[in-house]
């Protein structure tokens, strides 16, 4: 395991995967919970037959992969569904998670992108500080409808099932803002890089 694994989240629409690659130019290690999941519900990953067995064929489509679209229309509407399918899928995700972890021994240090890390403790089990990149819920939402095509209800309806914005940054160890743009942004990952490079060097003493 790395001396030291921060645990990055926020939002949906804060810059999750904007900071991460900034963190990676660094020379950070990165542990990606969305990517592991697209991998296991790609055609012939190892959540496909079980997500069959559960929902049946009809969530998945023409080449064997999830349906994604499907699928978030179910969960959305049914809070069993969402439970059966997270029963899935994240003991899945934490495992290879591990895995990568494990892995990932040599850079100063290496960071766990999990959207919901504070909504799921099994995960928490693998940091030892948690990051959380923050922005109004108006620019979430603006970024989101640009970059997925979803409408505004469907934005707001994923920020409704995560933890409130206030209650994430009280729980995080450390905040970076990502309001007003890509040089504030950067110079706040420069910062926070040179904190884990130094934690990670006590970490191995």
């Amino acid at each position: 395991m790395p001396a030291l694994c921060i645990g990055l989240t926020g939002g949906i629409g804060s810059g999750k995967s904007t900071v991460a690659r900034l963190f990676s130019d660094l020379g950070a290690g990165i542990v990606d919970a969305d990517l592991i999941a697209h991998e296991l519900t790609r055609t012939d990953g190892a959540a496909i037959p079980l997500i069959a067995a559960q929902f049946g064929n009809d969530y998945l489509n023409v080449e064997g992969a999830l349906n994604r679209e499907k699928m978030r229309t179910l969960i959305f509407s049914d809070p069993i569904a969402k439970q059966a399918l997270e029963g899935i899928l994240h003991p899945l995700i934490f495992s290879e998670a591990r895995r990568q972890l494990v892995a990932y021994a040599s850079p100063p240090y290496t960071l766990l992108v999990v959207p919901l890390l504070f909504e799921q403790p099994l995960f928490q089990s693998l940091v030892q500080r948690i990051l959380v990149v923050d922005c109004p819920e108006a620019l979430q939402i603006q970024r989101t409808m640009q970059r997925s095509q979803l409408s505004e209800a469907e934005v707001q309806a994923i920020i409704a099932q995560q933890m409130p914005r206030a209650e994430r940054i009280r729980l995080a160890d450390a905040l970076i803002d990502n309001t007003t743009g890509m040089e504030q942004l950067e110079n706040a990952v420069k910062y926070q890089h040179k904190v884990y490079v130094t934690l990670a060097q006590k970490n191995k003493h």
